[in-house]
């Protein structure tokens, strides 16, 4: 059975743009072929962190919500730490209220990008 999660993780920030895409497109494309599921995903951009880590004191971040199986996430989170681009990562799974409130947030998200446009 697949288990809902959501990871956000924290790329060092002496990457550039590109480098950002391709490390977030590797850790995608890790879920999917390892039979996860990948639901939603967020750019937070640069921010600064509360406290330096590596002494670095901001950071891209970056939020994956997906589905996966439950030994996967062992996996998922080696080879997080195997990247050196990376400075922190937490994954948590959601229970039932958790996603409940995750599909919620987004759907304000898009009703709120939409009045933009309008």
């Amino acid at each position: 059975m697949l288990n809902q999660y959501e990871t956000v993780f924290i790329f060092t920030p002496v990457l550039s743009e590109p480098q950002v895409k391709e490390a977030v497109k590797k850790f995608k494309s890790i879920i999917t072929e390892n039979g996860g599921e990948m639901i939603h995903e967020e750019d937070w951009g640069m921010k600064k962190l509360a406290y330096p880590i590596q002494k670095k004191s901001t950071g891209f971040y970056h939020l994956f919500e997906f589905k996966a199986d439950p030994a996967f996430i062992t996996k998922f989170e080696t080879d997080f730490r195997r990247d050196e681009r990376v400075i922190r990562f937490m994954t948590v799974k959601l229970d039932k209220y958790a996603i409940a409130y995750s599909e919620k947030r987004r759907k304000l998200q898009k009703a709120k990008t939409e009045k933009k446009e309008d």
